[in-house]
């Protein structure tokens, strides 16, 4: 069987690179952050790994590569390297699905009872040890709306649920299967999420950035919601009008943001979330597990072999719907 050229698009010191020893009997490993290493094997390439590589990286080999048959991505989200060219070619597209849907749903879980319990002020409080107590909220019987329910909604809901929290969602497409998922009271469609949107005491966020999601959650939205809601965002920044967002909180018009995603990454200094009392900010690592990385690679070893099998692959993305 002839062996196939992987292409790795990385930082050669990564670690998890070594991971890739195993595949050394099945397949030619080229591993760089530039197009002049992969200038002489590029031709022959069937196997694209865009791991820590730039987006520009990948559009640039894409040209280079006339045999590619598979590119997989390490991240979930696959707004940044999909392009006019890779969308209309017969290349299956693969991502990271799954490798981090339990860490941001106990993400989830800790932000709704951060503002439940009011942990800030616990910690204020310790720190000038006052000595205040103070009334805290359940979160039993409240509900949760998830906004784009995948797999990263479904391993929230799977949390809050045994919590006693009841779950709404909104999906785009929804399947016999979602219509009989336990887990979820009710499942919308985008367009009624303004319907959704005032029954919910927490809204999450776990939407894919698509121009249909992108600013989704905007002013009409936030009006809706009662003043005693919170907003906790763990899918991509732009799905969230960040402006409005920003007006929201600052006018008491909810109660507040748990955030791990934003437009702009790092967040500037001069941001104004960093000054609200009321907003609590992750620096896009809520999914950072000590061995989350292992597992993203472990994850493409087990793609590759049924690659290479030719069986189905996982975590196909729909390039034109962008998810």
């Amino acid at each position: 069987m002839r062996k196939n050229t992987i292409l790795v698009l990385a930082n050669p010191t990564d670690p998890q690179l070594s991971i890739l020893e195993t595949l050394k009997p099945e397949a030619n490993i080229v591993v760089g952050n530039s197009a002049e290493v992969f200038a002489t094997v590029a031709d022959g390439a069937s196997v694209i790994l865009s791991w820590s590589g730039p987006a520009s990286l990948l559009r640039e080999l894409f040209r280079k590569c006339p045999n590619v048959r598979w590119i997989h991505t390490r991240a979930a989200g696959v707004e940044r390297i999909v392009f006019p060219e890779l969308i209309e070619s017969s290349v299956i597209v693969t991502n990271g699905t799954g490798t981090f849907s339990s860490s941001l749903g106990e993400f989830v879980l800790a932000a709704i009872l951060y503002f439940a319990k009011d942990l800030r002020r616990m910690v204020r409080n310790q720190a000038a040890r006052a000595w205040e107590p103070f009334d805290v909220m359940p979160i039993s019987g409240h509900t949760l709306g998830i906004i784009g329910y995948g797999d990263i909604g479904h391993a929230v809901a799977s949390r809050v649920r045994p919590m006693g929290m009841r779950v709404l969602a909104i999906k785009r497409h929804v399947s016999q299967a979602y219509n009989e998922d336990n887990l979820v009271e009710q499942i919308y469609s985008p367009d009624r999420r303004l319907e959704m949107l005032p029954r919910c005491d927490y809204v999450v966020a776990t939407a894919p950035l698509t121009i249909e999601t992108r600013g989704m959650i905007g002013q009409p939205e936030f009006a809706a919601l009662k003043p005693t809601a919170v907003v906790i965002n763990v899918g991509r920044g732009p799905v969230i009008d960040e402006e409005a967002l920003v007006r929201a909180l600052s006018e008491g018009r909810i109660k507040g943001a748990a955030l791990d995603v934003f437009n702009r990454e790092p967040l500037p200094k001069d941001h104004p979330f960093y000054r609200l009392e009321n907003v609590l900010l992750s620096p896009h690592c809520a999914d950072h597990t000590h061995d989350w990385l292992d597992k993203a690679m472990e994850l493409f070893l087990a793609q590759f072999e049924r690659f290479r099998n030719s069986q189905p692959l996982m975590n196909v993305v729909d390039k034109k719907l962008g998810y």
